[in-house]
């Protein structure tokens, strides 16, 4: 059973930072891509960065310059550096991985609970 679970939410103020993380464990052949998305409340969920596993990364234009995404592959972890966060980064952040659990198995897209980021002074 493939499980993602994330951490390190919180609330911060304008300016301030924060470090999430993402361990993916359970039944795991091989991962693709991993990455995080958010949804803001009343509004659709977005891709906030992606690593994929040609080593490209990807960005919303909103947070270029200011996240990062970092992927450990022997631990099957990734982390969100978030720096100078504003209010509209407030959100529910979603972990993403698109894993096949075995051999013989396809690629099948998984995603975490969640864990809430609130900016605000």
């Amino acid at each position: 059973q493939v499980q993602l679970v994330e951490s390190g939410g919180g609330l911060v103020q304008p300016g301030e930072s924060l470090r999430l993380s993402c361990a993916a464990s359970g039944s795991i052949f091989s991962i693709n891509t991993m990455g995080w998305y958010r949804r803001a409340s009343g509004k659709q969920r977005e891709l906030v960065a992606v690593h994929i596993a040609d080593g490209r990364t990807n960005y919303a234009d909103s947070v270029k310059g200011r996240f990062t995404i970092s992927r450990d592959n022997a631990k099957n972890t990734v982390s969100l550096q978030m720096n100078s966060l504003k209010p509209e980064d407030t959100a529910v952040y979603y972990c993403n991985a698109v894993i096949r659990p075995g051999a013989s198995t396809p690629f099948y897209d998984y995603w975490g609970q969640g864990t809430q980021v609130t900016v605000s002074s």
